[in-house]
């Protein structure tokens, strides 16, 4: 079986330990954590990653770690992940996790490119109107190109939507024969 779906598979199952003990989004916080922790903490790395280093012990740490930081069902969730020895797919199972969250509660996350900053109310419209087309909540993630030199270009999944000046002038030069 591929890393994806072994990740999807413990995301599927955080997530109904978390609907259970109603904290969804405490849990995503918490496995975001850990999987920070991973990312960016060599020594937690190899501590996790290290053969010689038993089961038991790892549990042992990972408990005293997050022992009233996060709820026991979790800090168990996180101890049987180590024990099946999956323990390094914690980043890829809180992304797994979020899109499964995403999916249950009609979000779909949007690229946005824009050629010079917008203000949080500019944000906000622009989220309104992208959730009133998309039917979905849309949550944006603004970037900044002045290449485009006017406009948006908005990406959702495979799904590109081109308003950009540049585009439109493009468009216009082959009109006129250019």
């Amino acid at each position: 079986m591929q890393s994806s779906s072994i990740a999807r598979n413990y995301a599927d199952a955080l997530l109904t330990l978390a609907t259970k003990d109603a904290g969804r989004d405490s849990y995503g916080a918490y496995i975001n954590g850990l999987a920070d922790v991973l990312a960016r903490d060599e020594t937690f790395k190899r501590f996790l990653a290290a053969p010689q280093v038993s089961e038991g012990k790892k549990n042992e740490v990972l408990g005293k770690a997050l022992d009233g930081k996060a709820p026991a069902l979790f800090v168990r969730f996180v101890q049987k992940m180590v024990s099946n020895r999956r323990q390094m797919l914690l980043g890829e199972v809180a992304e797994e996790y979020h899109n499964l969250l995403d999916a249950q509660e009609g979000r779909v996350h949007a690229r946005v490119t824009v050629s010079r900053a917008m203000s949080d109310a500019d944000q906000a419209a622009l989220s309104a109107a992208l959730t009133k087309a998309l039917g979905k909540t849309v949550v944006p993630h603004v970037s900044v190109n002045p290449a485009i030199l006017g406009g948006v270009i908005v990406r959702v999944g495979d799904t590109v939507m081109d308003g950009s000046v540049r585009r439109r002038l493009g468009e216009l030069r082959v009109r006129m024969g250019r």
